[in-house]
């Protein structure tokens, strides 16, 4: 710990588009500002690096992490800066015909602290024929992270993830604090569950949320959510920067919230194991 309970995190919201170099003068601007703007720690959105359903043209345009100039510039400006760049995920390759979707936290010295693979693949049909098969480019994450930061542990996730309760359940049992989902919702599923799903994981962890975003209609015609949240742990919304436009958000985050929430109202100390369930004829 670095002595003391409060730090200051920055959100970067963004519409990237198809070019990762025009991604990364974006997003690196932001960063900076965020800088000047005193935040400690700076989460940007899943799929920072490109945004692009056509298989074909992602295959044709990412590469491996090593070679990632997403990432290596990054890593640089996080050790100019001296703070936490968590780079909500980027699309990398990991095989011919498959991409990982991957969140890195960078550290003040440039290094890597942790990777996390995205779990849960965003297979959907929605309705107006909106229809997204993340497995088909993607392979899913098999790992839950946990990393620490000067002000405690900080679970990391993506997304889709959001919908399933029993990682954020595993992570805040591994001693998360902060749980961090960067995401792309969809407009359409982010105007019905964004918000109430977002606090939800708050008040079930007695954990704050972190949560930034792409927003609005990309140059692969997908139209996003945005709506970047901070969540604290009981449930109140401390940040919500709308559903327009790109841009920075801040707030101001103190761990005694999590002691004193989790002290007051100690639900996951309260969990008990779940038989499977009987089925009791009438």
């Amino acid at each position: 710990m670095n002595g003391s309970s409060k730090f200051r995190v920055g959100l970067i919201q963004m519409r990237s588009a198809r070019s990762p170099a025009v991604n990364i003068d974006d997003a690196t601007k932001l960063i900076g500002e965020a800088k000047t703007g005193g935040a400690d720690y700076v989460l940007t959105p899943e799929m920072t690096n490109i945004m692009e359903l056509s298989r074909e043209k992602l295959f044709a345009t990412i590469v491996p992490e090593e070679n990632d100039a997403t990432l290596a510039t990054f890593r640089e400006l996080a050790r100019a800066l001296g703070i936490f760049v968590h780079v909500g995920s980027l699309a990398v390759k990991v095989s011919p015909d498959k991409a990982a979707n991957r969140s890195f936290l960078i550290d003040r010295r440039g290094d890597i602290a942790a990777r996390y693979d995205k779990i849960h693949m965003f297979d959907v049909d929605l309705t107006g024929g909106e229809s997204y098969r993340e497995s088909r480019s993607y392979r899913a994450g098999d790992l839950a992270v946990v990393t620490d930061l000067p002000w405690g542990r900080l679970g990391l996730t993506i997304c889709y993830d959001l919908r399933f309760p029993a990682l954020y359940r595993a992570l805040a049992e591994a001693g998360a604090m902060y749980l961090a989902i960067p995401s792309a919702f969809t407009r359409q599923t982010g105007e019905a569950h964004w918000h109430v799903l977002m606090r939800a994981r708050a008040i079930e962890a007695g954990a704050f949320v972190v949560a930034a975003a792409q927003v609005g209609r990309h140059e692969d015609g997908r139209q996003t959510y945005g709506h970047s949240l901070v969540v604290d742990p009981w449930g109140k919304v401390l940040l919500d920067m709308g559903g327009d436009e790109p841009g920075l958000g801040f707030a101001e985050i103190d761990q005694a919230a999590v002691e004193e929430v989790r002290r007051r109202l100690p639900a996951i100390w309260h969990r008990r194991p779940i038989p499977q369930p009987e089925h009791v004829r009438s």
